[in-house]
């Protein structure tokens, strides 16, 4: 705890400031996402950047649980703006209206969502079998979201040690450790098989024929790593004025329409 006292005593940056850094980092993963390759150098050193964004703005949906006045009011605000988003997102994803395939791909607005619901059912709910039953649910649920299941992990690493940061950046760093693994296992696997001449027909069977991407296609991944200096940079303030809370649902639907509109135009 001291220690904790010592961090936040030279820290500097409020929630607002922090929040404007993960706003700044998501942008450029975004533009990334949709106009450099993300296999070129430029493209993952913009993705490395990117990742700094989602463990940042997880942490503050712990910290405003405990914060806020009216759990069911932020989460309402949570829902409408996941609403909001949600034909930006899939036209910034897909590049297509919603179809049978497609729509159930939501944002991370709604998985932010999800992860609010699952601290609020492990902090009230008394019966703790059930408690997990929800948390379950609401993580197959985020599983149709953006950062899926590894968002709502991340708010519960930070709630469920809420106060006590050395444990907050070790469940931080438990939960980001096996993303990396879950995300980078796969192409390093199929890599590895190519080696055998005899299995590159079954690997190319299970790509549909398309290129196996290089071993290292998701080690960008490893940037929310960087999410923890800002986190120690955290000072314990909102700052921002009244409205600072707003910049990032505003901000979030408006950038990725105007990302849509510059694809179309530029495909055009």
């Amino acid at each position: 705890m001291e220690t904790d006292l010592a961090i936040k005593s030279t820290a500097r940056w409020s929630s607002n400031s922090l929040k404007l850094i993960a706003i700044a980092a998501m942008l450029i993963d975004h533009i990334a996402w949709a106009f450099i390759p993300t296999l070129s150098p430029l493209g993952q050193i913009m993705h490395v950047i990117g990742r700094i964004t989602a463990p940042v703005m997880c942490y503050f949906i712990a910290e405003g649980y405990y914060r806020t006045r009216n759990v069911k009011r932020y989460a309402l605000r949570l829902a409408v703006f996941a609403a909001v988003s949600y034909l930006p997102f899939l036209m910034f994803e897909t590049g297509k209206l919603p179809t049978l395939q497609t729509a159930g791909t939501w944002n991370v607005i709604y998985t932010l969502l999800c992860g609010l619901l699952a601290l609020w059912a492990w902090d009230k709910m008394t019966n703790r079998d059930q408690s997990i039953m929800v948390i379950v649910g609401l993580c197959f649920l985020a599983s149709f979201g953006d950062w899926s299941i590894f968002g709502v992990l991340y708010v519960l690493a930070f709630g469920m040690n809420h106060g006590d940061l050395k444990q907050q950046i070790k469940w931080f760093s438990i939960v980001s450790l096996i993303m990396l693994v879950f995300s980078s296992l796969p192409y390093i696997i199929m890599n590895i098989v190519l080696l055998i001449p005899s299995a590159v027909p079954f690997v190319l069977q299970m790509t549909a024929g398309r290129a196996v991407p290089p071993f290292y296609a998701q080690f960008f991944q490893a940037g929310v790593f960087l999410a923890v200096p800002i986190l120690l940079c955290y000072n314990g303030q909102r700052g921002g004025g009244k409205y600072g809370k707003w910049i990032f649902y505003i901000f979030y639907p408006l950038h990725l329409t105007v990302l849509v509109l510059l694809k179309l135009f530029l495909i055009k």
